[in-house]
């Protein structure tokens, strides 16, 4: 036996050219979702950093929150020290 398809090629191309394509088809096949993920991604990173941005903005005024904390503190000891001066 030749061992030879109907288009005059050896069997053996055919299946190796078969097998080929069935790859790169799966490879395209788990690539492509993965390729429009990360450009969702990227479409949403902009909206993410300037959310971001805007919470540090917001949040800034908290780093004074310490002192404010240890003024309010001395102001309760002064306090407790006038009452207890005044005998209450």
């Amino acid at each position: 036996m030749n061992n030879v398809a109907a288009g005059g090629y050896p069997t053996s191309w055919v299946v190796g050219y078969t097998i080929g394509i069935v790859v790169v088809l799966v490879v395209v096949a788990l690539v492509v979702p993965i390729l429009v993920l990360a450009r969702q991604i990227g479409d949403e990173a902009p909206k993410i950093n300037d959310a971001l941005t805007e919470a540090v903005h917001n949040t800034a005024p908290l780093g004074a929150l310490r002192t404010t904390i240890e003024h309010a503190t001395i102001i309760i000891g002064g306090l407790q020290r006038g009452r207890a001066r005044l005998g209450g």
